[in-house]
């Protein structure tokens, strides 16, 4: 299947532009510049889900169980931590973090082990099958995500990545600045 071109893309109707050009319209007061960051990353954002979730789907995962896995994946062998850490490790919130190890548990792709020195620890632990599972699948996500960003030179993506986490850290300091007030 041939990639369109970014001519073809920019040809087509531009969503975003569309609001921004009719907020001008109706409140020509207003600066509406932010709507074109903001609904992009929106828009991307909806699209990239789309599109990363048919593969976990494929292999008997919801989104939620692959952030798991990865993060176990990560943290190296024995690949295990804590449901503490499991939440604090950047992509799973501490809600519902039980519920997720449970369906991977009966799913026999993490087992949970009591810290033999402290028993109030449990740690949530790869499975051989988890392991096999997450490694096979986040080679064909990194994969899919490639060719996400096929549209984009290398060069374009690093600078977009820059500008990223430039505008996280914004974020950041925006919502430390709410916070404070």
């Amino acid at each position: 299947m041939a990639r369109k071109s970014s001519a073809d893309s920019t040809a087509r109707a531009d969503a975003v532009q569309s609001i921004v050009d009719q907020w001008r319209r109706e409140r020509p007061d207003l600066d509406t510049s932010p709507l074109q960051v903001f609904g992009r990353l929106h828009r991307v954002f909806l699209r990239y889900q789309s599109g990363i979730g048919g593969p976990v789907e494929k292999h008997g995962l919801s989104l939620a169980g692959f952030d798991v896995l990865t993060a176990l994946r990560r943290a190296g062998s024995p690949y295990r931590l804590t449901a503490g850490e499991l939440a604090a490790s950047g992509l799973i919130t501490s809600a519902g973090v039980t519920l997720r190890l449970d369906r991977l548990e009966k799913d026999g792709l993490i087992a949970r082990e009591r810290d033999p020195e402290d028993r109030r620890v449990v740690y949530s632990r790869l499975t051989d099958e988890g392991l096999r599972r997450i490694d096979e699948l986040f080679a064909e996500h990194l994969r899919n995500e490639r060719d996400m960003l096929g549209g984009l030179s290398p060069a374009e993506c690093r600078q977009l990545a820059g500008l990223l986490g430039k505008l996280e850290r914004s974020l950041e300091d925006a919502q430390g600045a709410a916070v404070a007030e």
